[in-house]
């Protein structure tokens, strides 16, 4: 059975729309979000410059939709079911280190582009306080299933747990351990877990 004209239109819409998208990702973080124009979007996604626009809504429009892929990304959700299953405090430890690293090697482009273009543009900041907001509020949930299972130190507070697992696994940690001091994934993700797990169980 053939498509209707309809659902080829539909598939076609969407097809412009994600090679708008992956252009914009690629671009951004070649070149940064000042320097790629709505001209260098639309040559690499083989579409006219006005397409962008209408489809994407512009630079601004585009990087608010990478913004929403990283923070929305389907394995935060995963993320919580699984550890809802877990009652032990290392085995949750280390599923959420796994998380982290897998949105930093699947999303680490978007957010370092996000994170470099925040403090310029209006707009980009707000994104990533939207961002950030969702990132502490898993990392605070994290926090009080450690708590659940006894995984923090009698005299450790769930605030006091969420800001030590954001010192680990906010998003300074893979980025300065890998990026900048050239450590592989593997080696930072054990690191960061076993860290964390005795910050959490040492005294306040």
């Amino acid at each position: 059975m053939t498509s209707s004209p309809t659902s080829r239109r539909a598939e076609y819409a969407e097809a412009t729309r994600a090679a708008i998208v992956e252009a914009a990702r690629q671009l951004f973080a070649q070149q940064g979000y000042f320097a790629t124009t709505v001209e260098d979007i639309a040559k690499t996604a083989r579409v006219a410059p006005a397409t962008v626009y209408a489809v994407g809504g512009g630079k601004q429009g585009l990087i608010s939709t990478l913004v929403d892929l990283w923070s929305q990304a389907p394995i935060v959700e995963e993320t919580h079911r699984r550890r809802a299953e877990l009652t032990d405090a290392d085995e949750i430890l280390r599923n959420a280190a796994a998380t982290v690293r897998s949105m930093r090697e699947e999303y680490g482009d978007i957010m370092r582009v996000v994170l470099a273009t925040a403090p310029h543009h209006a707009a980009v900041a707000e994104g990533l306080h939207v961002a950030t907001g969702r990132y502490r509020d898993a990392v605070a949930a994290l926090a009080r299933r450690l708590d659940e299972v006894g995984g923090l130190h009698p005299d450790c507070t769930v605030e006091r747990a969420t800001d030590v697992l954001w010192f680990y696994f906010g998003y300074a940690g893979f980025f300065t351990l890998v990026d900048d001091s050239g450590w592989t994934f593997d080696q930072a993700e054990h690191w960061l877990t076993r860290q964390a797990g005795a910050a959490l169980r040492a005294a306040p």
